[in-house]
């Protein structure tokens, strides 16, 4: 229980700010000598780490580490503001409880908080207390915790009625502590009661300590004169606190289970009364964290379970039978989970299994903390998947995967299989030149890290700029992070390898990438990894196998950016990875080098042996190991038709976008950045359909300046001379962080604060932005769109800002439009129509909000397809609502270079087609070999089918 005293509570306080509450908050530690003035800097650095709000208008500042010797004496001090103060969060916070702990005493307090944060009023009630006596009886009220364990079971107990089994399970609760005598004899009057199932309940508030649940079962089920028995329950009540324990007995019941009790072991017992089904997929793991499940780590356990997209339960295998909810960060926090105690989690469903092991495998990474074993003698109960034998992929059979980078390979194949880094643990085990002391590790690590260096810079070189010498580039920032290089110095001091304490400083921090929200930024861990391998290879003088002279298709787990560059891409015709999605630097890498690419195919493409002939297509994410003689013929003639449209379409590339019959499309380009502008026009792009403007903003670790914007879009609009720009407005959010835009946690990102919805909640940023691209534009054409909006309100508030700006700055040639991402927006298209001046339909989002499929799911992507009736159904909508009034409409997703979708689209009457800049002349190419009948009646025909296969199938057919 948190302890607090009177003079720990500052009433009615007042802020400005929250930077100002903070520094009351210090000053009040220093006043009580708890402190000294200086302890104020590592109350704002911990904050600038991570926002300490906890719930229910609560936060709990304390400092950080390196602040530790600023701390005269362990101690507390409660602030209220009842005004309020908001958070940099965005919180709303009424009470302050400021730490000054010398170790880590505050993670108990924490623990004693977590009860505060589920009680219905709180926050109001601190925020209108009046008197210290009631903010601290809020604070340190405790909750009263029902008690199922295994101390209170009573398993095969030799009982001959159900009366015996009733007095041997009151009996337990007696000897653990909850009754007295008085429930005891309370228990021996009473008859008991019959649930069902074999299954009967005696009960008595009489006595009760603390409430508790008992169950006792017969050694033998046996058939008594009212009914069989299989157990008895006895249940300790008092107030309202022994209701869950009811609810528990009623869900085993309601779930048919009850019978399963009978001759049960305890741990069975236990995992059915708190909710585990006997279908459930349950897993355990011990907790490695120094301190526990405190907030940091479980925050990043909360994020990864709401990353399953499934219900997931979690209890302590040592707490009590209660399951709570692993995507609740205060429920996480209060099962008070310490190092070396047993999580136990469970799922049911389809997909449980991964998402169970998922949770595990984050529990074993540490959480974003660094972690050591347990003593391996104690970890005998600790999960771990069992190791299963891959099958290898069968001859002459499609097998299916993501589509990365289209395009048609064959060839044998070369598997790049990670090598294997072998060194001990401990320094004191090297042997030869690499033994040495803690001074001797960092010397050799410092030799690896520059070596490394030279090597990447050699590699940039030889790349001559592109997406692959950016990406070289940022592996080398990487090398040159601090943190990593202190996480590493670390390791040696506490004795280990510079081997083992580079890779233990690079796999968590990968491991803390990968937990994030943000597939783009959690798939960069193959980044870090990536970087790593580079500085172990050194340390152990390991080097990658050599690939064949002759061409070949690559076949890894993941490529990296650095395996790409130190290969002769001249002789790689196609590109397979086990892992990875379209949006990883796998597939990224491969359309900038346009080779064709299939990726996440799954482990089994490792099982190839090198040399065994594939035929890879790109196009439809599917690759045929072993073709027969007679598909490889069918496979090399399409081959040799590709080659033949590729050269022709590069030829007439600088063509208007026109059907066969002259109907006018335009074909444009999308942009991750502005450098890109100018190769975009070298490819045929009629202009840019969508410039995702994020990168300026992820670039900088602080709002990017008016001027910083207007140089960016300048280049780009330059470039393009006088071709439209189609700027998108910031599209950030929970899925896409900014680090200087905190947000607080949302349970699914994707349907929360971002795009317009997050610009408008600054419109400073907003007006910025809006203010850098009209600026920038000059007198060229500028298209200015917005994204994620849902209806013509969000359109509105932001057309005032640019209506705003455009009386001071007058544009020329300016249009405003919206992104048509959410369903919502298409079927509202009429009403947005009367106002905006074009719209992009974002096929991509809009696929994956109409269908409710993540298009990342490793499972489901191949589901997501954009020909699905439904959303051709949407485009044809907002294509009809937009040219009623005039306006024209583009599509600036994947499905817009989709050869099987270019004339559905055309059919449809959408205006404008945006790709990428590499599939410019094919789709113009695509453009050309059909007329605008044709493609009326493909996309009537795609109209009328079920399903997206159907949809496909019937395409393929004609």
């Amino acid at each position: 229980m948190l302890t607090l005293h009177q003079d720990d509570v500052l009433l009615a306080c007042h802020a400005s700010d929250w930077r100002d509450a903070l520094d009351q908050a210090a000053a009040s530690l220093a006043e009580a000598g708890r402190a000294t003035p200086a302890y104020r800097q590592g109350l704002h650095d911990r904050e600038a780490q991570s926002s300490t709000y906890l719930g229910n208008a609560i936060a709990i500042p304390h400092g950080t580490p390196a602040s530790r010797d600023q701390v005269l004496e362990t101690g507390v001090r409660v602030l209220q503001f009842p005004d309020g103060v908001e958070w940099h969060d965005g919180n709303r916070v009424h009470v302050l409880v400021t730490i000054a702990a010398q170790s880590d005493e505050h993670l108990d307090i924490l623990r004693a908080l977590t009860h505060v944060l589920d009680r219905e009023g709180v926050a109001q009630r601190l925020a209108n207390a009046g008197t210290r006596a009631e903010v601290i009886a809020e604070l340190s009220k405790a909750p009263v915790v029902a008690k199922v364990d295994i101390d209170t079971l009573c398993l095969n107990f030799p009982a001959k009625d159900r009366f015996e089994l009733a007095l041997a399970g009151a009996a337990r609760l007696r000897q653990a502590g909850c009754v007295n005598a008085e429930f005891v004899a309370a228990i021996v009057e009473q008859e008991p009661v019959a649930l069902g199932q074999g299954l009967w309940l005696a009960s008595s508030a009489q006595g009760v300590a603390t409430p508790a649940l008992s169950l006792a079962t017969p050694e033998a089920a046996f058939a008594g004169p009212k009914g069989q028995v299989n157990g008895v329950f006895c249940l300790a009540a008092q107030g309202e606190a022994h209701l869950g324990l009811l609810e528990r007995i009623a869900d085993l019941l309601d779930s048919g289970e009850g019978e399963t009790l009978a001759d049960a072991e305890a741990p069975t017992v236990l995992a059915r009364l708190a909710g585990e089904s006997a279908s459930a997929e349950t897993v355990r793991v011990r907790v490695l964290n120094a301190h526990g499940l405190h907030a940091r780590p479980a925050k990043q356990l909360v994020q990864v379970a709401r990353n399953q997209g499934m219900p997931i339960k979690v209890r302590l295998l040592e707490g009590s039978a209660e399951t709570v909810s692993a995507a609740s960060l205060t429920k996480v926090i209060g099962l008070g989970a310490r190092r070396g105690q047993t999580l136990v989690f469970s799922a049911e469903g389809e997909g449980a299994e991964a998402a169970v092991q998922a949770l595990v495998e984050a529990v074993r990474g540490g959480l974003g903390e660094k972690v050591s074993p347990l003593d391996e003698r104690n970890e005998a109960e600790e999960y771990r998947p069992a190791p299963r034998e891959l099958e290898p992929l069968a001859s002459d059979t499609t097998h299916p995967a993501v589509p990365a980078a289209p395009g048609l390979a064959i060839g044998s194949v070369f598997v790049m299989r990670t090598p294997r880094f072998e060194y001990p643990e401990r320094a004191r085990d090297l042997d030869g030149s690499r033994g040495g002391d803690a001074a001797v590790q960092r010397t050799r690590l410092s030799h690896a890290l520059q070596a490394a260096a030279e090597q990447l810079e050699a590699l940039i070189r030889r790349a001559q700029g592109g997406e692959v010498a950016e990406i070289l580039s940022m592996h080398e920032e990487m090398l040159d992070d601090p943190e990593l290089r202190e996480s590493a110095h670390e390791g040696i001091d506490e004795g280990l390898s510079a081997e083992a304490a580079w890779w233990r400083g690079v796999d968590t921090a990968a491991r803390a990438q990968e937990m994030l929200a943000d597939r783009l930024l959690a798939e960069r861990a193959a980044d870090l990894r990536d970087v790593g391998r580079r500085v172990l290879g050194i340390l152990c003088g390991v080097e990658l196998p050599t690939p064949p002279e002759s061409p070949y298709i690559l076949v890894m787990d993941d490529i990296g950016p650095s395996d790409v560059a130190r290969l002769d891409t001249a002789k790689v015709r196609g590109l397979l990875t086990a892992r990875g999605g379209a949006t990883s630097h796998s597939a990224i890498l491969a359309r900038a080098l346009g080779i064709p690419a299939v990726v996440g195919a799954g482990e089994r493409v490792m099982t190839l042996d090198n040399g065994t002939e594939l035929i890879l297509d790109g196009e439809r994410g599917r690759v045929i190991p072993a073709p027969s003689r007679e598909r490889r013929e069918r496979a090399e003639l399409r081959l040799k038709e590709h080659e033949a449209r590729q050269k022709a379409a590069y030829a007439a590339r600088f063509d208007e976008g026109r059907t066969r019959d002259g109907h006018r499309v335009e074909v444009a380009a999308n942009l991750g950045n502005t450098a890109h502008a100018a190769d975009a026009v070298e490819y045929g792009a009629e202009g840019v359909g969508l410039l995702r403007t994020e990168f300026v903003f992820m670039a900088h670790a602080d709002a990017p300046t008016l001027d910083t914007q207007i140089a960016e879009y300048r280049e780009a609009i330059d470039a393009l001379d006088g071709r439209p720009l189609v700027a998108r407005t910031l599209d950030v959010g929970g899925d896409k962080p900014l680090p200087y835009w905190p947000l607080p946690q949302e349970d699914n990102p994707f349907l929360g604060l971002r795009g317009i919805r997050l610009a408008l909640t600054r419109p400073e940023i907003l007006e910025t932005q809006l203010r850098a691209l009209l600026t920038a534009a000059g007198d060229k054409p500028l298209r200015i769109m917005l994204p994620m909006v849902k209806d013509v309100a969000e359109f509105r508030a932001a057309k005032i800002i640019v209506d705003r700006l455009q009386q001071e700055i007058q544009a020329p040639d300016v249009q405003l439009g919206v992104m048509i991402e959410v369903p919502s927006c298409a079927l509202l298209a009429p009403s947005l129509a009367e106002e905006v001046d074009f719209f992009s339909i974002g096929t991509n989002d809009l696929t994956q909000y109409t269908l409710a499929i993540d298009r990342g799911h490793p499972e489901l992507s191949a589901q997501s397809d954009g020909l699905h009736p439904a959303v051709l159904r949407l485009i044809q909508m907002t294509v009809d609502a937009a040219h009623a009034k005039g306006k024209w409409v583009g599509v600036c997703g994947e499905l817009a270079s989709d050869a099987q979708a270019v004339p559905v689209l055309v059919g449809l009457g959408v205006d404008e087609l945006s790709v990428s800049l590499r599939q410019v002349p094919m789709v113009k190419a695509r453009l050309r070999e059909i007329d605008l009948t044709e493609a009326r009646h493909q996309a009537e025909l795609a109209l009328g089918q079920a399903t997206a296969e159907a949809v496909r199938e019937a395409l393929e057919a004609l």
